[in-house]
């Protein structure tokens, strides 16, 4: 294992500290490729992850090695005096980021005398999430928010230990204003600063006008999550007919996404997943972590959900999307963990092959 004590720092310096609300997969990565850059970062878990931040830092299990850094860490905001600096990064699943978001919302902020407002009034606040609800969610109580699109290949399932897949490059955000019509000089600033700092880092940085295509693109490439999680079979064909019914209805609702041809180019410099010594190597979504730590939710409802939700709003059905919910749903109910149905029965559960979508 290498330790990151005295490491030389290799990005630029940041005036900004970013507090990383989640320090899961894609939280514990960010936190700790910016702390090993001498980013200032503070990670903020819970219950024995946080402790194990606290004590030991984190470790991150990469192809190229296993890195170990101290970070700074809190358990609950309390812990952490917010000045105006800061930045939050929420990092969080999005089933989870209400509860965060009121943790946080009314904090002090503090100047050179003394507060001068609240984390809601005074501070970015950046939706590192998936899905394309948790910006909505944020600005019920942020005014100032920024969509992140994550391209991120990671997994979390030990206190204190991330295994990242992709090295020295991590990650891929696309990250813009929500909504992109209010982007300031001030907002410029703010993304010329995280492209300047976490892309030496390794979370490399794209500020695109508006994140919302890049979003939808993302939640496409999301729905097959659930598949992977319930099956441990060779699905394709499922996961197509799960995507296909999803673009059917953002293309019917009139909303444009990036296309996998241009989201796939954009990724050509990284992230690139490659075997990780020690590790099973095997399925890192988001959904196959929830059902394998058996954390009593998952995020489908804000992916395969979301085209429901959209399908509903415009008068159409998407039987595929809500049969792939509904089959996430009652694993959690009932207490099952990931690989509960071979992939023939779970076609035949969804009936990919004989339900599109359709106007109710």
């Amino acid at each position: 294992m290498r330790s990151d004590r005295g490491r030389e720092h290799l990005a630029a310096r940041d005036e900004r500290r970013y507090v990383i609300v989640g320090a899961g997969a894609i939280g514990g990565t960010v936190g700790g490729v910016l702390t090993r850059a001498g980013v200032p970062a503070v990670l903020v878990a819970r219950g024995r992850h946080a402790e194990v931040l606290a004590s030991d830092g984190i470790t991150l299990q990469t192809p190229d090695g296993t890195y170990q850094s101290a970070v700074a860490a809190a358990a609950r905001p309390e812990d952490v005096r917010l000045d105006e600096r800061d930045v939050l990064v929420f990092a969080t699943k999005t089933q989870q980021l209400d509860a965060a978001l009121q943790d946080w919302v009314d904090r002090p902020v503090h100047g050179p005398s003394g507060v001068v407002g609240t984390a809601g009034d005074r501070l970015p606040a950046m939706t590192a999430t998936n899905g394309v609800a948790a910006e909505d969610k944020a600005l019920r109580y942020f005014r100032r928010v920024y969509g992140v699109c994550v391209w991120l290949p990671a997994v979390h399932l030990e206190p204190g230990r991330v295994i990242v897949r992709s090295w020295p490059v991590v990650g891929q955000f696309h990250i813009a204003r929500w909504p992109a019509a209010l982007r300031t000089p001030e907002d410029n600033e703010l993304l010329a600063a995280l492209a300047r700092t976490w892309s030496p880092a390794g979370v490399l940085v794209r500020t695109p006008d508006d994140v919302a295509p890049w979003k939808y693109n993302k939640l496409l490439s999301n729905l097959g999550n659930a598949v992977g999680a319930l099956t441990a079979d060779d699905a394709g064909d499922v996961v197509a007919g799960v995507r296909r019914e999803g673009e059917e209805i953002l293309r019917r609702a009139g909303i444009e996404f990036t296309s996998f041809e241009v989201s796939t180019a954009a990724r050509a410099d990284g992230p690139t997943i490659r075997p990780v010594p020690g590790s099973d190597n095997g399925p890192s979504n988001s959904t196959w972590q929830s059902l394998s730590r058996q954390t009593g939710n998952l995020e489908t409802d804000f992916l395969n959900g979301e085209i429901v939700c959209i399908a509903h709003r415009h008068g159409l059905t998407a039987p595929v999307n809500a049969a792939l919910a509904r089959a996430a749903r009652a694993t959690v109910r009932d207490g099952r963990g990931p690989g509960r149905y071979t992939a023939a029965e779970l076609a035949d559960l969804l009936g990919v092959n004989e339900v599109s979508a359709s106007r109710s």
